[in-house]
């Protein structure tokens, strides 16, 4: 005669399962992203982020363009966050730089950019320098940036009268760092 378990045997079972099992790893796919800015192949994805923050615009005179002006990029500032919503660490610059809550940081050169929607900044690959400090970021070839949401320079005019002028703009954008297989 089989014993049927009891509810605390299977609750113990269930917990004791839990306990074991390994987080799973990050597991973004670039299959749909244009080729520009995919991860050349031989590389894994080690940690996955949402960038939540502002890029700030500048209004200057347009170069060799006399009488002209444009919003100029002057920064981002975001707070990384796992998916969950945690805080990992901040992205600034410039430099471009990511920095984690455990030290480890770096900074990177763009390699480049497509189209993400009307609205939204680009995505973009970017090369990674060698990090600084120990830990997660110790190792990352590349970051990619992905599933922008906003982020684009003001849309309201950039003449003589505002020169100087600086406008704020919210952002979002997942930011994924890959190391060498």
């Amino acid at each position: 005669m089989t014993k049927t378990p009891t509810l605390p045997t299977l609750t113990l079972a269930a917990l004791l399962g839990a306990c074991t099992t390994s987080p799973q790893a990050p597991s973004f796919s670039q299959q749909a992203l244009p080729a520009a800015v995919q991860v050349p192949p031989g590389h894994k994805v080690v940690l996955e982020t949402v960038g939540v923050g502002e890029i700030t615009y500048e209004c200057r005179a347009k170069s060799g363009a006399d009488g002209q002006h444009e919003w100029v990029f002057v920064g981002p500032v975001a707070t990384l966050q796992d998916r969950a919503g945690k805080s990992l660490g901040r992205y600034f610059g410039p430099p471009a730089t990511w920095a984690h809550a455990d030290g480890s940081a770096l900074t990177g050169t763009q390699l480049a950019v497509a189209p993400a929607g009307a609205g939204n900044i680009p995505l973009q690959l970017v090369k990674a320098n060698p990090a600084t400090g120990t830990g997660v970021l110790n190792g990352v070839t590349h970051i990619q940036r992905v599933a922008t949401l906003g982020g684009v320079a003001p849309a309201k005019a950039c003449s003589a009268a505002s020169l100087g002028q600086r406008e704020i703009v919210r952002y979002q954008a997942d930011y994924i760092f890959w190391k060498a297989a």
